[in-house]
């Protein structure tokens, strides 16, 4: 395929053509959009400033709550302020750029959830040798092992798309640049492509759900043996994760693991990955999470303590 393109903008048809529903959806996600920077910020602070950050699995925690704020701002500030304009263009560039941080980020996440359960696994199933496993700079290898592959994956699909010629219509039936809607509209055979993506992104999203599955089922199976105590605060912890888990990986393999086609539920469906899970992170992770309402508490309580001594001073 020759690297040749006639159009320098692409037209993102967005989420509606309606304008009081936009209004709604510019309020909405205006919110969503707050909820997930503070949600994540809390996190990451105090995380960062208590004793958890020297435990594995809160060290995983505020890299995956820094990762939620990338991945979501990739796309939810462009979708926040289209909702205020007629027609809804996005730069050649920009789009390129888009799908290459929104696969880099999202690879990312997938692959600190990933993280996250092998951390659990090894907790309940291995409890001994938990610390000697899940040592500091082993945790280090696997973040960077994250960052790694993200790497890797976003700069394969940016490789794809970079090279298939556009000619017009450059009409992109999303809120977003995707890889789907612009095969869509590349005036060449995207077969071949098509099959690509989702031989990378599909299967990356079905093996790493399957391996996720898995460790869930073996510690499932591991705490038969622990006292009814043991087995109510792993499955607390677990249960976050699992919620996290489907709330992100059911839509996303949805969206690559099928055929190289568009339908108009994709929108719905892209809102829970890029926005609904980053936004109920925080809530799922907290709520029934006492070390961390502890932390929470103790962190932005001195936090405000000192500011009122200061003032006093």
């Amino acid at each position: 395929m020759e690297c040749k393109r006639n159009i320098s903008e692409f037209l993102l048809i967005g989420l509606s053509s309606k304008q009081n529903i936009e209004v709604f959806c510019f309020l909405f996600f205006s919110f969503c959009y707050l909820a997930i920077l503070s949600g994540n910020l809390v996190i990451l602070i105090s995380v960062r400033c208590s004793s958890l950050f020297n435990q594995p699995m809160y060290y995983f925690l505020s890299h995956l709550s820094s990762m939620d704020i990338c991945y979501t701002s990739c796309v939810t500030p462009k979708l926040i302020g289209d909702l205020l304009v007629r027609r809804k263009y996005i730069s050649y560039t920009n789009c390129m750029l888009q799908v290459f941080a929104m696969h880099f980020f999202g690879i990312i996440e997938v692959l600190i959830l990933a993280a996250m359960a092998f951390d659990r696994c090894v907790a309940i199933c291995k409890p001994l040798h938990y610390m000697l496993i899940m040592s500091r700079s082993k945790c280090h290898v696997l973040i960077l092992v994250s960052w790694v592959g993200g790497a890797a994956h976003s700069f394969s699909q940016f490789c794809l798309l970079i090279c298939l010629p556009f000619c017009g219509p450059n009409e992109i039936d999303h809120y977003y640049c995707d890889i789907f809607p612009l095969l869509k509209v590349a005036c060449t055979d995207t077969t071949i492509a098509g099959m690509l993506v989702v031989a990378n992104s599909g299967l990356i999203a079905l093996v790493t759900f399957v391996l996720l599955f898995g460790s869930y089922v073996v510690i499932l199976f591991t705490l038969r043996n622990y006292s009814a105590e043991q087995r109510h605060k792993a499955l607390s912890t677990c249960g976050s994760h699992i919620t996290v888990v489907i709330l992100f990986f059911g839509p996303s393999i949805f969206a690559y693991l099928r055929p190289p086609t568009t339908f108009p539920e994709d929108k719905i469906f892209a809102l829970f990955y890029t926005i609904i899970a980053p936004m109920f992170n925080p809530l799922i992770y907290t709520l029934r999470n006492t070390e961390m309402k502890k932390a929470i508490k103790k962190v932005w309580c001195q936090k405000r303590f000192f500011r009122r001594e200061t003032v006093n001073f």
